[in-house]
């Protein structure tokens, strides 16, 4: 038979080795799908550091944005202040995409430049009221 004392032993160890598990798994998967958001001049610092790893990158297109006939395979350089970046895309690209917009790229650092998964282009003055009044609330009121 089974006494009290026995079976309270049992749920604590129940319980840590459940909160060990879910502790463990939550871990190596926000591990896994982490992503730094770093602007180019930071990575480009130090780039080596970033090699294969995560990254959401902020920064300007800069120069000439070459796209390979009938592909979607796109090669362009992004920059922040005097550190450039070359990146390589392959994908629809935003309406917004284009030399000097301001982008995120998500992908991946690598020694012959940045991989990108996926592009956002920033388009603050799209936004703006046309009168430079401010925004305020829905409706614009």
């Amino acid at each position: 038979m089974v006494t009290s004392r026995q079976r309270a032993v049992r749920i604590v160890i129940s319980v840590v080795v459940l909160t060990g598990a879910f502790s463990a798994l939550f871990f190596a998967m926000a591990q896994k799908d982490a992503q730094f958001y770093k602007h180019v001049d930071e990575v480009m610092a130090n780039p080596s550091q970033w090699y294969g790893r995560s990254l959401q990158l902020h920064g300007f297109v800069d120069g000439t944005v070459l796209r390979r006939p009938d592909t979607l395979d796109y090669r362009f350089t992004i920059k922040k202040g005097t550190a450039v970046v070359p990146a390589i895309y392959t994908g629809i690209v935003p309406d917004t995409f284009k030399t000097g917009s301001e982008v995120v790229l998500t992908g991946r650092l690598e020694p012959d430049g940045f991989h990108a998964e996926s592009i956002m282009a920033k388009c603050p003055s799209k936004y703006q009221p046309v009168d430079g009044s401010p925004i305020t609330g829905a409706g614009g009121h």
